[in-house]
């Protein structure tokens, strides 16, 4: 066992605070490594905040983690000490069911192991994340970090890039496609780095004129403002896939009906409150509204793998472990292009 430094929330309303815990031993299938960035994602606010329900306290949140390899158990194969490692939103999952076998360890049937606030098989309580000095995690959930890009602005890509990544994946998005993107944030960013990536044209949807300038220079082709009546008008059956990356309520039909005939709208926001969608919305153009949730282990190596070859990271601002409870409340202001990292040399 390590005594391990961190920040954790104690309940649901109080700041997030210095926290020592254990971590477990390092097993035989197991990578420990020292956290050198964190990633801040709107999901750690929701979950310190109990916004989903179901929040264990204390919880020490974090799932955008890299780092340096400190020990390997007997049976690694994959890592040595010293090697760059990320983990993303998963530590462990049943590894038995076919969504496991696939590698969707994302969609476990049986459930799988968050990086924080889920239960922990090592040790009986709850797994605790990446706002702490070092982490132990089995090899299998580890990811290989390239050397070649600054890993402060590698470790969103851990969630926001693959949560961006995949559904543009899944749906085979590219060259010849009219892709928009709603919401300019952590989660947008990257929806339009790699859709311009791959060769679709990319329009960037947004309530707020002053991100025009930002999502052109993202690689964004377009820009229009919905809060315009005109210009909404004129994107009706405009696109062929739309990724709505928006966690607060807003209403899906307005984008719904921008849907080209076949049309695909994925949401990988989450926000709080059910949505309303009009059967009409849907039924006019054969339209279809989906979800996606990160990606499994295979695909999050490739999403890394494709950015270290083609140069794609976050947008960052690195801040000191004590700024992060000012950083959540201008997170819920949308005041950080695009993603908060966390030096962890500053615990």
């Amino acid at each position: 066992m390590t005594i391990t430094k961190s920040y954790a929330a104690q309940n649901a309303t109080d700041d997030l605070a210095p926290f020592t815990f254990e971590r477990r031993a390092v097993g035989p299938h197991d990578v420990k490594f020292q956290i050198l960035y964190c990633g801040v994602c709107h999901s750690d606010l929701h979950q310190v905040r109990n916004e989903w329900g179901g929040s264990v306290y204390p919880m020490v949140p974090g799932h955008e983690i890299v780092g340096r390899v400190l020990e390997v158990g007997s049976h690694v194969e994959k890592f040595k000490t010293g090697d760059l490692a990320g983990v993303g939103c998963l530590v462990d999952s049943c590894r038995e069911c076919d969504n496991c076998k696939k590698g969707l360890e994302q969609f476990c049937r049986n459930g799988s192991t968050g990086t924080y606030n889920s239960k922990d098989k090592h040790t009986g309580g709850v797994t605790y994340g990446g706002y702490s000095s070092e982490i132990v995690v089995d090899e299998s959930f580890v990811l290989k970090v390239a050397e070649t890009l600054p890993l402060e602005a590698v470790a969103p890509l851990l969630c926001a890039g693959i949560t961006t990544y995949s559904p543009l994946r899944h749906w085979k998005v590219g060259k010849g496609h009219k892709v928009a993107v709603v919401g300019l944030g952590g989660l947008g960013h990257m929806a339009i780095k790699f859709a311009a990536s791959f060769g679709a044209e990319v329009t960037m949807l947004s309530t707020s004129p002053s991100k025009e300038l930002d999502a052109k220079h993202l690689g964004a082709h377009h820009f229009a403002l919905t809060k315009d009546p005109e210009q909404l008008k004129s994107l009706m059956g405009k696109f062929d896939f739309i990724i709505d990356t928006v966690s607060a309520q807003h209403n899906y039909n307005d984008y719904l009906q921008m849907l080209n005939t076949d049309g695909v709208m994925v949401c990988v926001g989450a926000p709080p409150t059910p949505s309303e969608i009009m059967a009409f919305s849907l039924i006019g153009g054969r339209r279809s509204l989906a979800g996606s949730l990160i990606g499994g282990l295979p695909e999050t190596q490739e999403m890394l793998d494709y950015c270290a070859e083609h140069n794609i990271v976050s947008d960052v601002e690195v801040i000191k472990m004590s700024q992060i409870n000012e950083a959540y409340e201008r997170m819920l202001k949308g005041d950080v292009r695009y993603r908060f990292v966390i030096d962890m040399a500053t615990l």
